[in-house]
């Protein structure tokens, strides 16, 4: 058996305190409290290992709680609070910039270069919910066949099209389209593919879902394992959002249930490595829609499915819990909150009850990844607190 390390990233799940949060418009955001604060909450196995011993993560204190594992609060450095900067960071990389976003829609040179390619006329161009913009769009797009193109607060460029009149293969060709027309100033983080189906006024998203993503500007600590032999498998977005740089294996999820079950596969079946989980429902399905009840769901079925991951662990696994970011369900707002993030660790080569503090960067979490591995990550942001949480120093 080799090492392993499994790291999972709770999509959107943040803890609230980030100093620069009125910066974002966030101030007061806080997703793991206000889930907390709902009925179907109960994260037990979480609280156990760490998650009650960090500060304010939760609005109690629990002093009878003492954590088995390893925890901390993590800032992050990057000017950004979506998905592709949070992982990117997580990953070794703080992004001083904002990746493109676009209030107003996207610029007409961009649109006119994306119609000239696709050979279609496009619909909506302003940021929009996915729900909404299909419910509005869809009628028109199924009668003309124009492309329904559409943002966020996030930067991203969304393309959402009927499997009826547009097919998904055809559909991932347009999203290729788009990709290369958005680099440079215009480079946003990911192009998304949306297809839907269904008969008006009850389309629906499939899950056929494809994220076209930037390459990271430079090299992460997936790239240094991989030249390192050192296999990586990404379960769920991961592929997407690294667009495959460093990836080695990966399989795509059609939720946190099917996550949580490769996660569980690919423990059984790959003996070393880093086996790198994300799971997107707390994010998309609930965050995003002002969900506060499905949100606390979510987190305890996964925290009741833990068990079987910390079943699974080799003496020389490390488990590792984080979020990329924040999307407090209670505020107003549906889009990503700027918040810290939770940092868990277990495993035998933990030491139990390391309070490793407050960490300045995501980073910190792939210098540290990279120590366990035995690989050089001086090229990377952040520092290393491998060290502070090994156990038997």
């Amino acid at each position: 058996m080799g090492k392993r390390v499994i790291l999972i990233v709770l999509d959107s799940l943040g803890i609230g305190g980030a100093k620069d949060a009125a910066a974002f418009g966030d101030e007061g955001s806080h997703t793991l409290a206000a889930c907390s604060k709902d009925e179907a909450f109960s994260i037990e196995n979480m609280k156990r290992i760490g998650m009650g011993c960090i500060p304010d993560a939760l609005p109690y204190d629990e002093p009878s709680v003492r954590g088995v594992g390893a925890w901390a609060r993590v800032e992050e450095a990057s000017m950004g609070k979506d998905t592709t900067i949070g992982h990117w960071e997580i990953m070794g990389i703080v992004s001083p910039k904002p990746l493109p976003t676009y209030p107003e829609g996207f610029p007409k040179e961009v649109i006119e270069a994306f119609e000239k390619e696709t050979g279609r006329k496009t619909l909506c161009n302003r940021p929009y919910s996915g729900t909404e913009v299909i419910k509005d769009y869809g009628q028109e797009h199924v009668k003309t066949g124009d492309l329904i193109v559409y943002t966020s607060a996030d930067s991203v460029f969304q393309v959402a099209a009927h499997e009826d009149v547009v097919p998904v293969e055809e559909l991932y060709r347009y999203c290729e389209i788009a990709r290369k027309i958005l680099i440079g100033e215009h480079g946003v983080g990911r192009v998304i593919a949306r297809p839907f189906k269904g008969e008006y006024p009850n389309y629906e998203r499939t899950s056929n879902r494809h994220d076209f993503s930037l390459l990271p500007p430079k090299k992460t600590l997936l790239n240094i394992l991989e030249e390192a032999r050192i296999p990586v498998f990404g379960v769920g977005k991961i592929y997407d959002i690294f667009a495959g740089s460093g990836v080695t294996d990966y399989v795509r999820t059609s939720g946190n249930a099917d996550g949580i079950e490769q996660t569980l596969g690919a423990m059984e079946s790959r003996k070393d490595g880093l086996i790198f989980v994300n799971l997107v429902d707390f994010d998309m399905l609930y965050g995003h829609r002002n969900n506060v009840h499905g949100y606390a769901e979510a987190l305890t079925y996964f925290d009741d499915r833990l068990p079987e991951i910390l079943s699974c662990m080799q003496k020389d696994d490390i488990l590792m819990i984080t979020a990329d970011h924040g999307c407090d369900p209670s505020t107003p707002s549906t889009d990503h909150s700027r918040e810290n993030v939770p940092f868990l660790a277990y495993g035998d080569r933990v030491r139990p009850g390391t309070d490793l503090g407050i960490r300045k960067t995501y980073a910190d979490i792939a210098r540290t990844i990279g120590d366990y591995f035995g690989v050089n990550t001086t090229e990377l942001s952040g520092e290393s607190f491998w060290k502070e949480m090994r156990a038997g120093k």
